[in-house]
């Protein structure tokens, strides 16, 4: 499975370490995907990294992204790529974040795909979570319960 971990790319020192929770608690559950900068996103893979685990990064650009990404996918799409970001998830985990962390939340929702934050917009739809350990729980147990209903699996 795919968790998004979404966010600033710039965070302060809670979220980063928010971040870096929860991208270890995705760590040998499903690949964590990014938007591959800094801040909430560089604090997730940094986090699944040092636990096992595999980070991609879809980046705006041609750069590198952030230095714990496993896979970097260079789109060129500047911020059309949260689009990507969103679509690619099994379930999504939004940490805190502005306006670049709400239009990946509203693709996800469009697109049926559950959304967890921490700290983040309260809109319906975003179930809010207390830790990132919930987080991690309540998206792996959406993104398997969705994959059986896909699959006609109950």
């Amino acid at each position: 499975m795919q968790i998004a971990v979404i966010g600033a790319a710039e965070a302060t020192p809670e979220e980063y370490e928010r971040a870096y929770e929860t991208g270890k608690n995705i760590a040998g559950k499903g690949v964590l995907v990014c938007g591959g900068l800094g801040g909430v996103m560089e604090g997730a893979c940094k986090g699944a990294r040092e636990n096992g685990g595999l980070t991609v990064g879809i980046i705006s650009d041609t750069g590198k992204g952030n230095d714990y990404l496993d896979i970097v996918i260079r789109t060129g799409l500047g911020h059309a790529r949260n689009v990507l970001v969103a679509q690619s998830a099994d379930a999504v985990i939004a940490i805190s974040g502005s306006y670049g962390t709400l239009s990946e939340i509203a693709v996800a929702l469009k697109m049926n795909i559950p959304v967890f934050g921490l700290q983040t917009w309260d809109i319906p739809g975003v179930v809010s979570c207390t830790t990132p350990e919930d987080a991690v729980a309540r998206a792996v147990n959406a993104a398997r319960s969705s994959s059986m209903n896909a699959t006609g699996r109950d």
